[in-house]
């Protein structure tokens, strides 16, 4: 079972999940409390990183 975290963390599950993977406190707490976080799964993630040149 999860943690709690406190109350500013809505999804302990998976704030606990991104800290294992090395994010950070805040970081990790705001991707839990982001609605339909595990739905969007980072699809946006590296965009902008790279350049098509």
């Amino acid at each position: 079972m999860a943690k709690d975290h406190g109350s500013s963390v809505k999804n302990d599950k998976q704030y606990e999940g991104l800290r294992k993977k090395g994010m950070s406190k805040s970081r990790a707490a705001a991707i839990a409390n982001t609605p339909d976080a595990s739905k969007k799964g980072g699809k946006n993630s590296g965009k902008g990183s790279k350049k098509s040149n």
